[in-house]
Order: structure tokens, then sequence, then C-alpha cells
């Protein structure tokens, strides 16, 4: 007999918040800029291996891979500036979400910050997925990029937000660690609180998907795919 789990048993979002927002404002919307360049896997890094995707899948294997990493780079040294000026021009509120090895690479993006005042939201170490790591390696990489944040700005992350899924850990970790928020749900657009064991409330920021450029990179148009797979394979 299939059981459903209870929280697969889904029910509609509420669509007023018990949060209240400045002024009486009736909808607040978080602008977040993913910091992740230098944070991807690479073997110049001393990684295992290579990142697999940008524009297309192709992983290479066994020695580095100059593309990919300058692929990266690319956020970092031509776009950065370009999106952080519009949201200065506007006057707007920023969250950066910070890997800290990405962070590593980019000590200006921290100096900006302090000055224009923004967030920095925790990212992970590495652009990687907790999923399968166990609780204490994933506290310990949680760690390694506050103590990244803490010591380029000043002040340690409040909020934090994994790449893909989180693991069956990092909620109560973030929660045990002193973090205030996450934005590690996908399912709706309203914030909810939640109270900690210690019973402290703890918010979950959901994250929307369908602003975020990744829902570009599957769209590769149909004769490049054919050109991709046509392609000579060296034996």
């Amino acid at each position: 007999m299939f059981i459903l789990p209870a929280h697969r048993r889904f029910t509609p979002q509420t669509q007023h918040s018990t949060i209240r927002w400045p002024g009486g404002a009736g909808l607040a919307i978080s602008f977040v800029l993913n910091i992740e360049e230098g944070a991807e896997l690479h073997r110049t890094a001393d990684d295992p291996r290579n990142e697999g995707t940008h524009e297309v899948h192709n992983e290479i294997i066994g020695v580095p891979d100059y593309c990919m990493e300058t692929h990266f780079e690319y956020g970092a040294r031509a776009g950065y500036d370009r999106i952080a000026q519009r949201f200065i021009d506007a006057k707007l509120p920023l969250t950066l979400n910070i890997c800290g090895r990405a962070l590593e690479c980019t000590p200006w993006v921290a100096e900006q910050a302090i000055q224009q005042d923004w967030e920095l939201c925790g990212h992970g170490w590495r652009w990687e997925s907790p999923a399968h790591m166990d609780r204490e390696s994933e506290r310990a990489q949680i760690q390694r990029c506050v103590n990244t944040i803490e010591r380029l700005t000043g002040k340690r992350p409040t909020g934090w937000h994994c790449k893909s899924s989180a693991s069956i850990h990092t909620r109560s970790l973030l929660q045990e660690m002193g973090f205030c928020y996450d934005s590690n749900d996908y399912g709706g657009e309203v914030p909810y609180t939640l109270r900690t064991e210690k019973n402290q409330p703890y918010v979950v920021l959901p994250y929307a998907f369908d602003t975020n450029d990744m829902r570009f990179l599957a769209k590769v148009p149909l004769f490049m795919q054919k050109t991709l797979h046509a392609t000579p394979k060296l034996r």
C-alpha cells in the first residue's frame, strides 16, 4: 500500500504573509546575485575533476579545462560590474549569494558589499550541493564559508542558500549555527516562519528558479544539438 508522506500533501500557499514589511508595504521583492565564479570544480585548484557544464555538457577529464575556467571567469570579470551598477544607480538593496572560494577570487565584491551595505548570504564553500554530505562534513564547509565572509567583510552571514538540493541535515545545522533564514525552498513565493528546537523564529524565504538564468542552459538550438552530436570523435 502506498502511503503519501505528509509533507507531500500539497496545499495552496497563503497569499498573505504574517511577516510585515517596512512602511506597511504589501509586497517585498528580494534581489539576489549569485557569486560563484572561482568556486566551480577545476583541476588547477587541485579539485578531483573539472566542472562539466556551461552552455553544453562537455567535461574534460584528467587535465585542466581552460575553456571552462575562463567561462566562469566571465561573470566576475565582465558581468558583475554591469549588474552591480544597475542596482547602485537604482538605489536598490541587493543580496549576494556568496560561495566562500569565489569570494577569495573576487575580494572587491566584499569591499563593494560593505560600501553599499548589501547583504552577503552563504552559498557554500564551493559551488556544490551538500545533498550527499555527512553532517560533520557539511558543518565544516558551512563554517569555512562563514569564516571567509566574516574575514573579508567583518560580518557573519545570517542567511544560507545551497546550490541544488540541501541535505537532510542542512536546516538543523543552520539553525544550530545561528542562522536566521534559508532559501532552500522552491515551492512557493511567500516567506514563512518555523520554530527552532530552542523555540526561536527561523524564516524560510523561497527562491524563484523562474528568474534564475539557469533556465536558459537547456535551451540549446536544435541545429546546435545536431552539430554537436555529429562532431567526429577521435579514437
